[in-house]
Order: C-alpha cells, then structure tokens, then sequence
C-alpha cells in the first residue's frame, strides 16, 4: 500500500495554554475520520508565541502528545514550541509515531528575522519514515527558502509538511510558494496554519504536480487528505506532466548541486530515481 491519510487541524488558538483544546479536536477529528493516520497541528500551537513556556525536550508537554498519539492510534505532530536548551531557544517540532514514541525532533532553520527575536537556528534536517514513503519536515518561515526544500528532498523526503503561524498579508504569496516547492521537488506539499487571532488560516496541500489539493478558508476547518506515495515516485520517474525531470537534472549538473553534493553523495536517493531521459510508452514494458 502506498497510501497515507492526514488531516491538518486549522484551530483557532489563543496566546496561552491550549493543551486540553488540542486534544478535544484531535479525538474528535479521529472519530470522524478513523482511517487518519496523521494528524499535524500549526506551529507554536501548544502555547502561542509567549517564550514563558518555553522548555527543554523531553518534557511534560511532549508526552501529552505522546500519550495521545498512542491512545488515538496516530503518527502526530504537533505544530511546534520554544525548546530552551541551556541559554538558547529554539522553536522545535517533535515527530510521534503512532506508538507514542518520539521518533525526531526538528529545529526551525530560518526563525522570522527580525521579528522572531531570541529564537536560535537549527542546523538539522529531518526526515523521517512511515510505512507508506518519506516525510520531511519544516516550520513555516521554512518554506520562503527553497534550499532547505531541495536538501530534504535529497534526503528522500517524497513529501514536505509545515507546521506554519502566519497571521499577516503575506500569506497569498506562501500559498504559491507552497505549490512552487511541490513542483520543484516534484513533492507533496502539507502547511497548516492556525486561525483565530495567531493566524489567518489558508492552510493547504498540494499535490506532487503542484495541484492544489485543498485550500482552507479563514476559520477552523479540518483538513483530512490521502497521499499517494506512488504518484510522487512515478512522477520523479517519468517527470512532471511527462516533461520536466527536475530532481534528475538538478542531479545530474554538476555546477547547480553546489552544497548539496555531499547530502547526495551520502545516501542514494536522488541516484535511485534511474537516468535522465525521455520516458519510453508503459506497453513497451508488457511486449
């Protein structure tokens, strides 16, 4: 099976602690759809954007998440929130599977300069592996950089999920970045964004094609989709809309890959998508 079914939980949150909220909505978005195997909430979703909260990992609050990832049977994410990590802070997503376990945490990259004020950059990349294919993960301000895009899909990420915050006027040109990093990577493209008085909604998933899947409205919305892994690997085979090969050329010109070669060089996943040519017709394959 190459299926996976997510839903992104668009809520509309308060600058505070809003925990109990949380599991409310991810038990009932469970019920309603049993057969989700992700849920994913915005960034900073636990307690707003308040660093007061701010604590280090492992702590009380991941394994709230982790209990309930257990308990509803669910690979989770949830959003992210302020490490603290001697004298610095970094804003950090942890993954769950659906055991309870903490499988990796991930570091925003790019914090909101200047805006994010006090907040460390990470220096990781992560992906990480359900039974179905390769998920990368990001945090929203993230996405405006397409360099970590492109190293988490040289890392085999076959689709990229952003936890995301955004509440200003810029949030137009994030939705066309999100479909432009999904056509890059040739990619499954998840940001879900909060509502309320942190975020101006507009969450949306994007297909490997860069088709837009669902686009949310303004208020709280769930957002239950189903990635087909073997669409993203048949579009790297055969290119996007049986024209462009991106990750094969990107590959293969040895001028662009800058300092991407040692990312590539370290694992086969870019190498595995097979050579760089015009795709022959499928009926050849049967004669």
């Amino acid at each position: 099976m190459n299926h996976f079914s997510i839903a992104g939980l668009q809520l509309e949150l308060a600058n505070e602690d809003s925990l109990a909220l949380i599991a409310k909505y991810i038990a009932s978005t469970k019920k309603r759809y049993p057969w989700l195997d992700m849920i994913v909430l915005s960034e900073l979703a636990s307690f707003g954007i308040d660093k007061k909260y701010a604590e280090p990992l492992p702590n009380k609050t991941e394994d709230f998440y982790c209990q309930l990832a257990k308990e509803h049977d669910i690979w989770l994410i949830p959003g992210s929130l302020f490490e603290r990590d001697g004298e610095h802070i970094y804003n950090t997503t942890s993954i769950i599977n659906n055991k309870g376990e903490v499988v990796d945490r991930y570091r925003k990259i790019f914090p909101f300069y200047p805006y994010e004020q006090g907040v460390e950059c990470g220096s990781n990349y992560v992906v990480f592996d359900v039974p179905q294919g390769r998920i990368g993960i990001a945090i929203c301000y993230d996405l405006w950089f397409p360099e970590v895009a492109r190293a988490l899909t040289c890392l085999g990420a076959e689709m990229i999920i952003y936890p995301t915050l955004t509440g200003t006027i810029d949030r137009p040109q994030e939705l066309i970045l999100a479909q432009a990093t999904a056509i890059q990577n040739q990619c499954y493209v998840l940001a879900v964004n909060a509502a309320g008085s942190l975020g101006n909604g507009q969450s949306i998933a994007v297909g490997p094609q860069g088709d837009v899947l669902y686009q949310a409205g303004s208020d709280t919305e769930v957002l239950p989709i189903e990635v087909d892994f073997s669409v993203v690997r048949r579009n790297r085979e055969r290119g996007l809309l049986m024209l462009g090969q991106p990750l094969k050329s990107f590959r293969d010109n040895k001028v662009a890959v800058g300092k991407y070669s040692e990312i590539i060089n370290k694992n086969n996943e870019l190498n595995s998508l097979g050579e760089l040519k015009i795709p022959a017709s499928d009926t050849k394959k049967l004669q």
